[in-house]
């Protein structure tokens, strides 16, 4: 925890303010070897559980580092995932309407 001082006149005292410092760079690694491992594995599977796989670890990838902005990186990372999966099956059923 870091401590930001302002001082606003120089008749009252200073303004002391408590900072935390969240680690961003170690959730953008994790949501990226997270994704890593999802995207590893997906050489066995359909087209419909590829997409929505992968739009699962991308939207949680995102959420992850969206949520660590503001404090949640795990709710963001359930968020990301969830709304993820459903766009990963929505493209999927756009592609497959597409080639019919």
């Amino acid at each position: 925890m870091r401590k930001l001082i302002v001082e606003l006149h120089s008749e009252q005292p200073p303004i002391e303010i408590n900072i935390m410092r969240t680690s961003t760079h170690a959730a953008v690694w994790t949501a990226a070897l997270i994704a890593a491992v999802i995207l590893s594995g997906c050489a066995g599977m359909s087209d419909t559980t590829r997409r929505t796989t992968t739009g699962a670890g991308v939207g949680a990838a995102s959420g992850a580092l969206i949520g660590s902005l503001s404090g949640d990186a795990g709710k963001g990372a359930l968020i990301g995932g969830a709304v993820g999966a459903a766009g990963g099956y929505l493209y999927d059923q756009s592609q497959k309407d597409k080639d019919h």
